[in-house]
């Protein structure tokens, strides 16, 4: 499973409506670390896809939420279970550093 697009409108039943933890990355697309991280994302996604959904967020075309969040630098991380951010990570890190900090706080 890849990662899935969401917008304002559609975050509160994608992310916090999901049954399984979502990991959103909140992006834009003139962040040159957000796009370093993207394919690791990519592959995480694949290789997670049963224990979580990893969506992403332009926060250019979405403001209300990332503005809700208190988003103030990207990339940036966090994790929803149960519809409540339980983890973030902010910055840009490889795809081992990626991975292990998602497995530790699923």
């Amino acid at each position: 499973m890849s990662t899935k697009a969401v917008t304002d409108a559609t975050f509160a039943a994608e992310v916090l409506g999901s049954d399984k933890p979502v990991l959103v990355d909140f992006w834009a697309d003139w962040c040159g670390p957000c796009k370093m991280i993207a394919p690791a994302l990519e592959e995480i996604a694949e290789e997670l896809g049963d224990q979580l959904t990893i969506a992403k967020m332009d926060i250019m075309e979405n403001t209300s939420i990332p503005g809700e969040i208190g988003v103030q630098s990207i990339p940036l991380l966090v994790l929803f279970k149960d519809g409540k951010a339980v983890a973030q990570k902010l910055g840009a890190a490889p795809k081992s550093q990626l991975k292990g900090w998602i497995e530790s706080v699923l």
